[in-house]
């Protein structure tokens, strides 16, 4: 049985708030859940994410086992900020993150329990740990990866006229200027990013409360250099020869009903996955898929649970 909304909004009293200090000094907020009876689970969130949106997903796993982890990338939720504003999300270098990534996944790997070990990424994490999987960073046993950022969606503006766009902005805001500068909590707004995350209220409600009740840990727009990193990233990624030889056992959930990543994209790049796996969701799920209705999100963590089973069995 989940849990009801209420629940997802304190911390839960299995749980370990932690932090972790990157080679360079720089420290990160980490979570942790769960006995590792089952195996290890590394989870890697999205854009603007933070820990606290994952508890009831991270329950989910722990009470079937796995000793899962959780952390805030560098510059968002709890493990601070790179720009003078702290509500730009904001990163000179995706780069950067792969090398967190890859410490932190040294260290993870080496307090193993003999179990398999897995990755959880959802949207611009599913694109770094794509990446890092790629480079032969991380080598799990079994990936999941939840509307991976394998592309931009630019809506109704063509791909090549946004790329322009974002070389023209970086020149007169610079690379840490917001992309927007709208009134994110107006109700227009919140209520439009509600449609563009989840159907589910409930959920998005349970994002905002934290948000507002810690608004330290809150995100808003990405900078223009995020933006500029996230199209060059995904374009390289996409035509690297490398994912050919990317055989981690992958798992890729994705809705062509998505408004932020690019559906085209996602199934471009499964394909040239040798060991890739895809289901695309419709109209009923938008892109949190694993935070949606149940009728949604059920489904999805039972594709999630078998396909454990299958790709990484206890050991």
């Amino acid at each position: 049985m989940q849990p009801n909304p209420p629940q997802f909004r304190s911390w839960p009293e299995q749980g370990t708030l932690d932090r972790w200090v990157a080679p360079d000094g720089w420290v990160h907020r980490i979570y942790r859940m769960g006995d590792g009876s089952r195996g290890r689970m590394l989870m890697l969130t999205g854009r603007g994410d933070m820990v606290e949106k994952y508890l009831e997903i991270m329950s989910y796993f722990a009470e079937r086992g796995w000793a899962v982890t959780a952390f805030d990338w560098r510059g968002q939720g709890g493990s601070g900020r790179l720009t003078a504003n702290p509500f730009v999300g904001h990163i000179a270098d995706f780069g950067q993150w792969i090398a967190d990534l890859q410490a932190f996944a040294a260290q993870w790997e080496d307090k193993g329990r003999g179990g398999p070990d897995v990755i959880l990424a959802h949207s611009m994490g599913g694109f770094l740990a794509l990446r890092a999987m790629s480079e032969k960073i991380v080598q799990p046993n079994a990936a999941v990866l939840t509307a991976p950022m394998l592309g931009l969606n630019s809506g109704h503006i063509p791909a090549w006229l946004a790329r322009l766009i974002v070389k023209v902005m970086l020149r007169i805001a610079g690379p840490s200027g917001a992309a927007w500068t709208q009134n994110e909590e107006s109700a227009v707004r919140l209520r439009a990013r509600q449609r563009r995350l989840t159907h589910s209220l409930s959920r998005y409600d349970d994002e905002l409360h934290w948000r507002r009740n810690t608004p330290e840990i809150s995100l808003g727009p990405p900078s223009w250099g995020w933006l500029d990193q996230a199209y060059k990233g995904t374009a390289a990624l996409e035509h690297d020869p490398a994912l050919e030889d990317m055989d981690v056992p992958t798992l890729i959930l994705g809705t062509d009903a998505d408004q932020l990543v690019s559906p085209a994209a996602i199934r471009r790049v499964a394909a040239r996955l040798p060991n890739a796996t895809l289901h695309m969701y419709g109209a009923e799920c938008a892109h949190e898929i694993l935070r949606e209705d149940d009728a949604v999100r059920l489904d999805a963590l039972a594709r999630i649970d078998a396909f454990w089973d299958a790709h990484a069995p206890v050991a």
